[in-house]
């Protein structure tokens, strides 16, 4: 317990540090951002963006990992808030954490194994594809100055780390945005900055507990939006984790992630923020900036409420153009390149998979939706898949009056109708041996087809004998079959 409460929080420090403090600077004009399209003051954001990274930095299952207010997250909160008001959006922050908690004590987390590689990969280049697409409009209609500035913390960022001693102590991020903050108050460039976004808040965050009536019609109201929101910031901080772990090759655990992310939304909930989740671009920052440990999240949330709240004049002075150039870094590094190389050798179901996920995403601009629908597709070529390795094979006697039918494999939905068009019903037989020993039973539709193939034998004159059924095969086929309940099998045939 001590080793890993060691390793967790002081093996980084200085990178961790380090590693903050660019995550910071570049949380600042994203929680602005995602307040304006939720409706709210920038400050509702921001105070949920410190919230949310100083608790989960306790409470998460996935060290190094950054969670705060989300695009994702803000998207759902819009007809709330406009129709609503705030109060009613910090009371559905509060129940979109409680029911974050109950999914984390009922192991949905463990969920995350149902979703395919090909759905994580298509999460992630839609995902970067995103992040690049929301820094379009801080490069159009601009001028030259602003494209210049933009190139230039590109180089920084890509050529500060090939210098040799310090371009590996101190993130190239970082760097960049120290460098042209100085060059454009130095030179008095009329550049946007991050001042130009939002007004920054000037004090720290107090306690407050929403002001809305505790009714059942409250409940009504908020809930759907709660519910909403849980999935979507559970789903994105899983597939995120899932990310970070891949990156930074450890474990984590996904079930006290589900626990943390719901602590950290109540925090931020009583501090008057908004509901966030996990942020892919924000966590690959930190890690491709030397973050690792827990401290790099904590260091994260401190260091962007002391720069918003005591250096605000000194902040509000950054141009948008280092900030963007640090996030077209992010979508460049998210960006699975590889996939694309393996388009010609992966199977051309995983490569469905993986495009309409990246097709989804983008267009619906809701990551819930594109894994939903790529999880689906997954499933449906999976159970496609594995109803063709299904054979049976029939062996006659001597005589002639008796075979066996030999299945081998599994019977479910999908190979029910292969496993009912595989027996010759018009063979002129005595007796017909079904032998089981290599087959399974998966469900209802399966039960369903070995009686409707044992009963049609059976009209035919035909004794039926079925040899080898596996006990969980048994149980289901005891509970649902109907061929050896003559009440039933009248009843089928009645209602035929």
């Amino acid at each position: 317990m001590l080793h890993t409460w060691k390793r967790d929080w002081f093996s980084n420090i200085k990178s961790d540090l380090l590693a903050g403090i660019v995550v910071a600077l570049a949380l600042i004009p994203e929680a602005i951002a995602f307040s304006i399209i939720a409706g709210v003051d920038p400050k509702v954001g921001l105070y949920a963006s410190f919230c949310i990274a100083v608790v989960i930095a306790f409470t998460g299952g996935r060290p190094g990992m950054i969670s705060a207010a989300t695009g994702a997250m803000a998207l759902l909160m819009v007809t709330l808030v406009r129709d609503h008001g705030l109060e009613y959006l910090l009371a559905a922050t509060l129940l979109t954490g409680v029911l974050q908690i109950v999914a984390g004590f009922l192991r949905l987390g463990s969920l995350m194994r149902f979703v395919s590689r090909s759905v994580v990969t298509g999460f992630v280049n839609a995902l970067a594809i995103l992040i690049f697409m929301a820094q379009l409009p801080e490069l159009t209609n601009v001028t030259w100055h602003v494209y210049a500035f933009t190139a230039a913390g590109l180089g920084i960022i890509y050529l500060f780390p090939l210098m040799p001693g310090i371009g590996r102590m101190i993130p190239s991020p970082l760097v960049c945005i120290v460098v042209l903050t100085a060059v454009a108050m130095a030179i008095g460039i009329d550049i946007r900055t991050v001042g130009d976004m939002g007004e920054l808040p000037d004090t720290l965050p107090i306690f407050l507990w929403p002001d809305v009536p505790l009714t059942l019609e409250t409940l009504s109201i908020i809930f759907p939006y709660a519910a909403g929101l849980a999935v979507v910031g559970l789903l994105e901080s899983m597939m995120t984790a899932t990310i970070v772990d891949e990156l930074t090759d450890t474990p984590s655990d996904k079930n006290r992630e589900c626990k943390g992310q719901g602590i950290a939304n109540i925090g931020a909930g009583l501090l008057g923020g908004m509901a966030g989740c996990a942020m892919i671009g924000q966590s690959i920052i930190n890690v491709k900036s030397g973050g690792r440990g827990r401290l790099s999240t904590l260091s994260a949330g401190l260091f962007l409420i002391v720069m918003v709240v005591f250096l605000g004049d000194w902040i509000s002075q950054i141009p948008m153009a280092a900030l963007v150039a640090v996030m077209i870094m992010v979508a460049i590094g998210t960006f699975s390149w590889d996939s694309l190389r393996n388009l010609k050798k992966h199977p051309l179901s995983t490569n469905i998979v993986m495009v309409v996920t990246v097709i989804v995403v983008v267009a619906t601009h809701n990551l819930a939706i594109g894994v939903f629908v790529g999880v689906l597709l997954a499933a449906m070529f999976f159970a496609n898949k594995v109803s063709h390795f299904m054979i049976i094979k029939g062996e006659a006697n001597e005589q002639q009056t008796e075979r066996t039918y030999t299945v081998i494999g599994q019977i479910f939905f999908a190979s029910a109708d292969k496993f009912r068009e595989a027996f010759d019903f018009k063979e002129a037989l005595e007796k017909v041996v079904i032998d089981l020993t290599a087959a399974h039973f998966w469900d209802i539709t399966s039960v369903s087809a070995l009686d409707k193939v044992v009963i049609k034998f059976r009209r035919e004159g035909t004794e039926v004998q079925i040899i080898g059924m596996n006990a969980a095969s048994a149980t289901i086929v005891d509970r649902f079959g109907v061929h050896d309940k003559p009440d039933e099998v009248e009843k089928l045939l009645a209602g035929h």
